[in-house]
């Protein structure tokens, strides 16, 4: 409860575009995945549609997100068995990413970005270009330190077997996002097409172990997806407007769901025809995947709790809202 501050009925009282700014707040790392689902609930209540351009843009920018972290999560888990070097390397990796969204975005963590109906900031040509560049060095970067991850043998032995779940067991307690693909479950809510990964011919990265090796498998493996992502993007994204108009006020009740790096958000909107919103409630992932953790830890060593409980990825910011 110490991170408990209340949003949801915070959001309440106040108007629905003043709720993008409070959503965006839900979490640090993932802020721009948090306003787009909200933005996006919002929209199918007003019966507007975001342009082509700002559906690639906000994939742009949902990708970085997941890089962000990711390679924060990364740098957490290598610094939980004691390997400190990895630990720097990956948060190294992590600074050139929040280096591209501040290029793009204005700022290290995206506040401001989506809106109701798109997107306010564009990339042109030529900070396209710069990405392009940065992305590159970031590819580098995670040849230096990725490879020792995945095959040292001393990592291995931390994290091969350790926090097993099956794919049936992580069915049943409801897993989402890498707890669900690294035991064989390939659900991914991007493979639905939302935004722009439709037309960007995304696939699901499943592994089938379900142990904590297999997590970070599922999570490496995605950083470079991303980065994929984002060049496919940029290449194909066309030319438009940013937003569209958005008039009148929402009405009715949806429910939207989104992939965040930890797995499926959902966001519930009641709306009533006026700003103010009856009820915005979220269920984050970190939610979702504590009913798997309790299952993964019966039988474990002491020293293998926190790399377990690491491996799920949690978020209590989010949690707790």
């Amino acid at each position: 409860g110490y991170v408990h501050r209340g949003l949801e009925k915070l959001a309440e009282q106040k108007d629905y575009i003043q709720n993008v700014y409070l959503i965006e707040r839900v979490c640090g790392i993932c802020s721009f995945i948090h306003s787009m689902a909200y933005c996006q609930g919002i929209e199918k209540l007003m019966g507007i549609t975001a342009p082509p351009r700002a559906q690639f843009l906000r994939v742009i920018w949902g990708e970085l997100n997941r890089l962000h972290s990711h390679l924060l999560w990364l740098g957490l888990l290598c610094d939980a068995f004691g390997f400190e070097n990895l630990f720097m390397q990956a948060w190294r990796a992590r600074e050139r990413v929040l280096d591209i969204e501040e290029a793009t975005a204005g700022a290290r963590i995206m506040l401001g970005t989506c809106c109701i109906g798109g997107v306010r900031r564009d990339i042109d040509e030529h900070l396209a270009g710069q990405v392009r560049r940065m992305l590159d060095e970031l590819l580098r970067s995670f040849d230096e330190f990725i490879p020792t991850v995945l095959h040292d043998y001393s990592v291995r032995q931390r994290l091969v077997g350790v926090g097993k779940i099956a794919k049936e067991l992580a069915y049943e307690r409801g897993a989402v996002g890498p707890v669900a693909r690294a035991s064989g479950i390939a659900y991914d809510h991007r493979a639905t097409g939302y935004a722009a990964y439709g037309e960007l011919g995304f696939k699901p990265v499943v592994e089938t172990a379900g142990d904590s090796h297999a997590r970070t498998q599922v999570r490496v493996r995605e950083l470079h997806q991303s980065v994929e992502l984002i060049r496919a993007a940029l290449k194909h994204m066309p030319a438009g407007p940013l937003s569209a108009p958005a008039k009148g006020m929402p009405d009715g009740e949806t429910i939207v769901r989104v992939e965040q790096p930890r797995g499926e958000v959902v966001y519930y909107l009641r709306a009533n025809g006026t700003k103010h919103l009856e009820r915005v409630r979220v269920r984050t992932p970190t939610f979702a995947n504590l009913a798997p953790l309790l299952a993964m830890l019966p039988g474990c060593q002491l020293a293998d709790v926190p790399v377990i409980v690491l491996s799920i990825d949690p978020c209590i910011s989010c949690t707790e809202r």
